[in-house]
């Protein structure tokens, strides 16, 4: 098997010539993303389609980083603010209508622990997903092979190194769940407070609710 192979089937692999090729591509994308004017927004939704493996209505706003950009899938409303890194080495798959805040970093790459290994250049990647309706917070780290589930809000700063499941609220370095997303929350916002008449309609008459 040749590298990127070995890349691609989650094996231990080198960074050769032939892996550099592939992310010779990628720069050149990501170079025309963070050089566009940042009011040019029909410009920034072509280049961010033209960068990922898939998209649906995607919007990244600029700087953005990653090494490959065929290796990330996103769904339907897809937003990352403004200076997000994704080290896609292993595909980095997001359900619809995902948000990431600024400074969110997300990596599917990883070295050898022993110094000896480490030193030969040998390097893997390691899947990251991530559900349906997931907000994740600003300045958090999701580190390889993490699985995040459906409607799910990850605070501010975490540092997520495992698994986290459906329907909750988790924070934390290493982070952790903090509790469930109930119907309590169906009406609240910033502290729960309570979202005003006019805006609860709105939301109401988009979602299809009876008041």
């Amino acid at each position: 098997m040749d590298n990127i192979e070995r890349r691609d089937a989650g094996l231990v692999y080198i960074s050769d010539n032939a892996v550099f090729e592939e992310q010779k591509i990628c720069r050149r994308l990501v170079q025309r993303l963070n050089r566009l004017d940042t009011d040019d927004f029909g410009g920034i939704a072509e280049a961010v389609k033209a960068l990922l493996g898939s998209s649906d209505g995607a919007f990244i706003n600029p700087p953005f980083y990653c090494d490959y950009g065929s290796h990330i899938h996103v769904g339907k409303n897809f937003f990352a603010n403004y200076n997000c890194t994704i080290i896609d080495v292993a595909p980095v798959t997001f359900g619809d209508n995902c948000q990431l805040a600024p400074n969110v970093a997300i990596y599917t790459a990883g070295h050898p622990v022993h110094p000896a290994t480490r030193n030969t250049g040998y390097e893997y990647g390691a899947e990251v997903t991530i559900g349906d309706n997931v907000w994740v917070g600003g300045n958090t780290v999701i580190l390889p092979g993490v699985h995040i589930g459906n409607n799910t809000v990850i605070g501010a700063g975490s540092v997520v190194t495992h698994d986290i499941p459906d329907w909750v609220v988790a924070a934390g370095n290493p982070c952790k769940v903090v509790r469930q997303i109930t119907e309590d929350d169906r009406r609240t916002y910033f502290k729960r407070r309570e979202i005003d008449d006019e805006a609860w309609q709105d939301i109401c008459r988009v979602n299809g609710w009876e008041e």
